[in-house]
């Protein structure tokens, strides 16, 4: 099984950038046989979506992050009626959940979207990192089916079982987002002391009780996950900061930070979260067996695959990966978010699925429990393409070269048919001769050699192309009348029956 997850070996640097820090990181393979029968499973998929949604959509800012005392520019307070004022802003974030009403919520409109743009699962925020929860935890009233709340008194007020329950109707997987910082807990941090940065704000090691009530409290959230929502294939945790370090480093990383900066501001600091992970994994999959659970950024046994984050890795990755990618907009929903074109999207997934990594694409609903139609006209346009070229697509593994110009590669799991995948390239504009110039007259497959009585054809119509092996690769020959009706726009996938 393996063999089908590794490629060739790549020589790996630690990376102190933190938009790397969900890519490079050593890791380790699950022992467990039903985790790696689903892990299996899961590469095939291939397209997944994934939605962040909370209390702090109304506002149409970058969620959680502005009540988090470090000072990035995209975490910037600008809301409220004073946001130059901490607590004051804290107070008017949290008093979102007074005003949270999203009336036309349509969970089975969103799963058949994503169904027909050919994704296979969902990835839901069930709570962030300010520690809203959108499930009906009995562990906090700090939740969307708080009396509190409005949209508390609607028939689909726990919106996590709506959507799972919707998704798994379209046939998709179910993918269960949780953070495991919570800004809102008395136990990760405690009112009588000031929040320092995103790390709990106090030592567990001098107040192991209350650091064993969060301990706790998270277990029972997550269990709550795991026993009242129906199946979840996936245990989706961030918050990578909340584990387990080595005994002291809290005092000597608390201390070198404070000497390197010269304002006093200290933000990342290392502290010894530990939450007893591979103990709540195991009692995650007690309730669901083969769970997959993805501890981001957290190197050892309960990081079952790697997410780079809104980005897409240079080459193939030795083991299980997913790129997260914003599709429009923010990670949460955003005034007038711009979204990606199709071509942008399709030549995305392509280049991702060539890389051996599947694409979790992001899309924010609004405050008022809808998407932006940009959003269903762009999965729309990716459905159109999948329906054509989903054989290139699910249940493939890199092959090498993964690209040659542009020319993706796939290679089916169990046929070993090869699929090169000719990206558009300018405009795509037809030529004055009425003959597109979006596929050429013929084009050669660098580093891939078609075995004798090998088959070519073009996915979407019928006819066996002439091709003929080079010196660089194989050539492959399509005819005008083909070319001039092509049977999908923007990527074209060859498949050639069987490679020496």
């Amino acid at each position: 099984m393996k063999k089908i997850i590794a490629f060739l070996p790549i020589l790996f640097v630690l990376i102190a950038n933190a938009q790397y820090e969900h890519e490079v990181t050593d890791y380790v393979w699950p022992t467990d046989e039903k985790v790696l029968q689903k892990l299996e499973d899961w590469q095939d998929l291939k397209f997944g979506l994934l939605m962040h949604w909370g209390a702090y959509s109304q506002w149409g800012i970058v969620e959680s992050w502005s009540i988090c005392p470090e000072d990035y520019g995209w975490c910037e307070r600008k809301k409220g009626s004073n946001p130059d004022d901490y607590f004051t802003y804290k107070k008017e974030y949290e008093n979102l959940k007074l005003s949270f009403n999203p009336i036309n919520f349509e969970p089975e409109k969103w799963a058949a979207a994503a169904k027909n743009a050919g994704m296979k699962y969902v990835v839901f925020t069930t709570k962030h990192h300010d520690g809203f929860c959108m499930f009906d935890s009995k562990y906090t009233d700090y939740k969307i089916t708080s009396k509190e709340t409005p949209f508390s008194v609607n028939p689909q007020a726990n919106v996590t079982k709506e959507i799972f329950d919707a998704f798994r109707a379209e046939g998709l997987w179910a993918g269960a987002y949780f953070s495991k910082p919570d800004w809102h807990s008395e136990y990760y941090w405690d009112p009588k002391f000031p929040p320092l940065d995103r790390n709990v704000n106090y030592d567990p090691a001098e107040y192991p009780e209350k650091w064993e009530k969060f301990v706790q409290f998270t277990q029972n959230q997550i269990m709550e996950l795991m026993s009242d929502y129906g199946k979840i294939d996936i245990l989706w945790l961030d918050g990578g900061w909340v584990s387990k370090k080595p005994d002291g480093i809290y005092e000597s990383a608390y201390a070198a930070k404070l000497s390197e900066t010269k304002t006093g501001f200290i933000k990342n600091r290392i502290v010894n979260q530990d939450i007893r992970m591979s103990e709540l994994a195991a009692k995650a999959r007690e309730k669901q067996p083969g769970l997959i659970v993805v501890d981001r950024a957290v190197k050892g046994p309960n990081q079952n695959y790697l997410t780079p984050e809104n980005r897409v890795p240079e080459t193939q990755l030795p083991y299980p990966w997913e790129s997260c990618i914003i599709a429009g907009g923010g990670w949460a929903w955003v005034p007038d978010p711009q979204f990606m074109t199709p071509k942008q999207a399709i030549h995305m997934l392509i280049d991702i699925v060539a890389k051996g990594g599947n694409l979790l694409y992001n899309i924010g609903p609004a405050p008022d429990g809808t998407w932006p139609e940009e959003a269903y006209q762009l999965l729309d346009e990716m459905g159109k393409w999948i329906n054509v070229n989903g054989e290139a697509i699910y249940s493939t593994q890199a092959i090498s070269p993964f690209k040659t110009d542009n020319i993706c590669l796939t290679q089916q799991k169990d046929t070993k048919a090869v699929y090169a995948i000719f990206l558009e390239q300018g405009d795509g504009i037809a030529s004055s001769d009425a003959i597109t110039n979006k596929v050429p007259a013929s084009f050669t497959v660098k580093g891939v050699f078609a075995d004798s009585g090998a088959k070519v054809n073009l996915l979407g119509t019928n006819e066996n192309l002439k091709w003929e092996n080079t010196a660089e690769g194989v050539k492959i020959s399509v005819p005008e009348k083909i070319r001039k009706n092509l049977p999908c726009e923007l990527a074209w996938s060859f498949r050639i029956s069987a490679v020496k």
